[in-house]
């Protein structure tokens, strides 16, 4: 817990913008009412003041409410073990599962009680989740559309895929690296996020997201895709297009 308080406040350091700062009251979709503030201009550096959840997590679970109402029910396969979004679903989903990569843990094992999977090759059966979230996940895979499809593959009839990327004001996907024969090949200057896990500035973005994201759903299989906008600049200015792929 003192870990990841440190962890914020040296974050929020990091990011800090005088000429950004706001502060107003707001009901948080994840912890209640609260206090949204702003500590530069963009979708990360808006928070909640309570359970510290940017306006990227604020518009993922604004869009998973109003797409998803019955959510709490359904059996629920989040990519994460960590952060405000995950923190929300063990809260609310009582059938919940979730994972992240480790490079150095096999599939389907487990480190501290989390079980480490491969999103180009899961190790669940067919049909087996209702519902599947993410959030700043598939910029970071190497072939996106192995793993759009194994997501696809583990969905039941009528199920739905939830999460989002940074997309660009572009209609086409910008490849920036690539794994061609097991090796690393870039082919733009790299670029880099950070990662509560590996560090700050440690994970490769492998791809600049346009609109064609929903065109990419499609081929993996998915029934319909679009990018849900209406949380864009819900909060204070700012927020983010959340993706919504249905089998």
């Amino acid at each position: 817990m003192l870990r990841d308080v440190a962890y914020r406040l040296r974050y929020a350091l990091s990011i800090l913008d005088f000429g950004a700062l706001a502060l107003r009251p707001f009901h948080c979709a994840l912890c209640g009412p609260s206090l949204l503030f702003r500590l530069s201009r963009d979708s990360i550096g808006v928070r909640c003041l309570r359970c510290a959840g940017s306006a990227i997590a604020l518009s993922m679970v604004s869009t998973l409410v109003a797409e998803r109402p019955g959510f709490r029910g359904e059996r629920v396969y989040e990519l994460s073990s960590r952060g405000p979004l995950f923190r929300y679903l063990r809260r609310e989903v009582k059938d919940l599962t979730f994972s992240e990569y480790f490079d150095d843990v096999a599939p389907a094992a487990f480190r501290d009680g989390v079980q480490c999977q491969d999103i180009q090759q899961l190790t669940y059966p067919d049909a087996c989740f209702d519902l599947v979230t993410s959030t700043e996940v598939f910029e970071h895979v190497a072939d996106d559309r192995k793993g759009f499809a194994e997501i696809r593959r583990v969905l039941r009839r009528g199920g739905a895929f939830i999460f989002t990327v940074p997309i660009q004001d572009a209609e086409r996907t910008v490849e920036r690296a690539l794994v061609r024969d097991g090796k690393l090949e870039h082919l733009l200057p790299p670029a880099f996020h950070d990662d509560r896990i590996r560090g700050r500035g440690q994970v490769l973005v492998f791809r600049d997201y346009g609109r064609d994201i929903a065109g990419r759903l499609l081929e993996a299989g998915f029934g319909s895709a679009r990018i849900e906008t209406r949380f864009e600049r819900a909060f204070l200015g700012t927020g983010c297009g959340v993706v919504v792929a249905r089998t």
